[in-house]
């Protein structure tokens, strides 16, 4: 007797050739792919919001550093400057943190001197203020709306509290009181830090050189940023001042102010700074005087912010507007005013070390707005042809 059972012959059956032999085992590897980047994603969406809440808890820190850290990439090319002249490295840093000191200093003084104007000038125009409410609120009344509500959305337009939010809203955009101590030591400490910064780069090139590679471009990017948006709000600020004086509009000079400092909050930054000089202009002058402000304002702002300013730091920037919307309204939830002035040099820093330093990720520069190579945009229109002999059709592309 045979100790092994002799199977049965089975009959070879053909391969089919429309589904090949390892097309069922090769199914579950892509859905475990699947399945594993899918979750990537989603903790990848996690620890962003637990890091913005981390963020938002720690914003009187990160705002002020990420502030000091801005200044001091902007004024790198200055100390570099003075070393090239002979200047010795620490007398360099020396110079170049004087500098700082002085224009912050002054600047904050400036502001805190137009606030306190503006203080005192503003309750001088209660009457009209309480006059420009009563019509309000019986035009609201006209429309169906309750006494009560009425009452609710006229309550904030008494004097001291219009008073305290300009106040408070432009001492937080700047930084005033403890906050600007913390940017000017943070200013100074990494000013003298600077100095390592080319030597610390040569190190990390050969281990990482696509993040060094990253954050150079970074720190050119929001360079040019900084400085070309400074330099035409400058130019705004000046102009806005000098027409709201020959407008006889009060407080012109800290209008100017806040137009310069609204000159770095994109897409919105304008209609932050049109508001008051508007209010301003109507309680004193009347309404005819408040149109004159609106379109002197849209076109000083419109020609050099709209049109000027973003085919400048266009190519630097490389942020579509979409993005450097979005940034403005959560770098604003996250840190407050100052998350608003820092939003696109903060997106660039995230941009710089989630993106462009991981070559796996730069498929998405084009997305963020990145559109360099890729030429102008086209629109193609498919236009049928007449019916071929053979029965067929024929499609041509038009431009």
């Amino acid at each position: 007797m045979s100790l092994w059972k002799r199977r049965p012959h089975r009959p070879h059956r053909p391969a089919d050739p429309a589904m090949p032999s390892d097309a069922a085992p090769a199914a579950a590897p892509t859905a475990a792919v699947g399945s594993g980047r899918g979750l990537r994603i989603m903790l990848g969406l996690a620890a962003a919001v637990v890091v913005a809440v981390g963020c938002s808890r720690f914003a009187g820190i990160i705002a002020p550093t990420a502030l000091a850290l801005v200044v001091t990439i902007c004024v790198q090319p200055a100390r570099v400057f003075l070393e090239r002249l002979g200047f010795a490295r620490s007398l360099a840093s020396a110079v170049v943190i004087v500098v700082i000191l002085v224009l912050l200093v002054g600047f904050s003084l400036a502001l805190v001197v137009s606030v306190a104007q503006f203080a005192t000038l503003f309750p001088q125009y209660a009457d009209q203020m309480h006059a420009v409410e009563d019509q309000l609120g019986q035009w609201l009344t006209s429309l169906g709306i309750g006494q009560q509500e009425v009452q609710k959305l006229l309550a904030g337009l008494n004097p001291g509290t219009v008073i305290g939010a300009v106040s408070d809203l432009v001492g937080s955009v700047f930084g005033l009181g403890v906050g600007l101590f913390v940017v000017l030591a943070l200013i100074v400490f990494m000013t003298l830090d600077a100095g390592w910064g080319r030597l610390i780069a040569d190190r990390l090139r050969p281990v990482r050189p696509q993040l060094v590679e990253a954050l150079t471009g970074f720190t050119v990017s929001v360079r040019r940023y900084m400085v070309v948006t400074a330099v035409l709000g400058a130019a705004v600020s000046a102009l806005d001042a000098l027409a709201l004086v020959l407008l006889g509009v009060p407080g012109a000079a800290l209008w100017g102010l806040l137009a310069f400092i609204t000159g770095f909050i994109p897409n919105i930054g304008y209609w932050i700074g049109i508001i008051p000089p508007v209010i301003l202009a109507l309680l004193a002058n009347g309404w005819q005087n408040a149109i004159v402000v609106i379109v002197v304002y849209a076109v000083i702002n419109g020609v050099i912010q709209s049109g000027l300013q973003p085919h400048i730091v266009g190519s630097a920037v490389s942020l579509n507007q979409t993005i450097a919307f979005l940034s403005v309204v959560f770098w604003s939830a996250v840190l407050g005013p100052m998350g608003a002035v820092l939003a696109i040099p903060l997106t660039l820093l995230v941009r710089a070390v989630l993106v462009d330093a991981n070559q796996d990720a730069r498929w998405m520069r084009p997305v963020l707005g990145d559109v360099t190579g890729l030429g102008p945009p086209t629109r193609r229109t498919e236009r049928r042809a007449p019916t071929a002999p053979g029965g067929t059709t024929t499609t041509k592309g038009t431009p």
